[in-house]
């Protein structure tokens, strides 16, 4: 009966010795500290709007009094990397290139967008239904030209 004690006592001693070791395992890695030092350099990331030229893309609708039309714009992405269109945003409202008021042309914003510009490369992006025009434009806008100034956000 002695020996089975001493055996008990034993494997006892054992399990207490492994779960202090362990604790002590989880204390030094929580409360472990450190130090060092990091560099970062940052780099400007450009991009800009185009002029439409003859050629780079129509819109799929006209734009008439009452109605709306597709918005197109021409992006170039100067970078060494691709970008992701995010947004496109008006920014002032549009004017007539033969200077007829009131246009009564508005600029909805394109938001979620998710168009892909490789890297050095100049993409046409049509925005669906993004311009509309009032029943209320004067006659004189009547086959014109309109400039809407836009702000595009990007995303690397």
């Amino acid at each position: 009966m002695f020996t089975f004690t001493q055996r008990l006592l034993v494997v006892s001693t054992a399990a207490a010795a492994l779960t202090i070791t362990g604790t002590g395992g989880a204390y030094a890695y929580w409360s472990t500290t450190g130090s060092g030092q990091g560099a970062a350099v940052t780099r400007t990331m450009t991009v800009a709007t185009e002029s439409l030229t003859a050629g780079d893309a129509a819109p799929s609708k006209q734009l008439l009094p009452g109605r709306s039309a597709d918005a197109v714009i021409k992006v170039r992405n100067p970078n060494a990397f691709s970008v992701t269109l995010v947004s496109v945003a008006g920014t002032t409202p549009p004017s007539a290139d033969n200077g007829c008021s009131p246009t009564g042309v508005t600029f909805r914003d394109a938001t979620g967008l998710r168009t892909g510009i490789a890297a050095g490369a100049t993409t046409v992006v049509s925005l669906p239904s993004a311009v509309s025009m009032s029943p209320a434009a004067a006659s004189a806008c009547q086959g014109t030209t309109f400039t809407i100034p836009v702000l595009i956000a990007v995303q690397r």
